[in-house]
């Protein structure tokens, strides 16, 4: 039971990497959703600037190991993620240049959908 639910602590903390990087195409379709959105982003942004640790990775670490399995030796990002975009490890700077990343490209969304809104009509 443990196993199952570290997989879903790490179904969950995907999901909600993937909604902080792109939710922001959600908000296209509904721009009701920018209030979930927006809250994510700053959380993500956070965590990869402060250097801190999301508490999903924890939570999964305890699950594995009541499960009898070893828990992630470091965190979401490094464990799961970097292996495709930092193969080296994650470093400071690295997770600077994450938060930067994911806040750019929400501004220029955010900004863009703005543009359209105000295009069609929208105040």
């Amino acid at each position: 039971m443990y196993r199952a639910l570290a997989d879903a602590v790490v179904v969950l903390h995907a999901a909600f990497v993937l909604f902080a990087a792109g939710g922001v195409l959600l908000v296209w379709r509904r721009p009701s959703v920018a209030w979930l959105h927006l809250p994510a982003v700053v959380w993500g942004v956070g965590i990869e600037w402060s250097g801190a640790v999301c508490p999903l990775t924890p939570l999964e670490t305890v699950l594995r190991r009541r499960a009898g399995e070893m828990g992630p030796e470091g965190g979401f990002i490094e464990d799961y993620v970097l292996g495709v975009l930092y193969p080296d490890g994650l470093t400071p700077s690295g997770q600077f240049v994450l938060g930067a990343v994911l806040l750019s490209f929400n501004v220029v969304m955010y900004l863009w959908l703005r543009v359209r809104l105000r295009a069609s009509g929208c105040p």
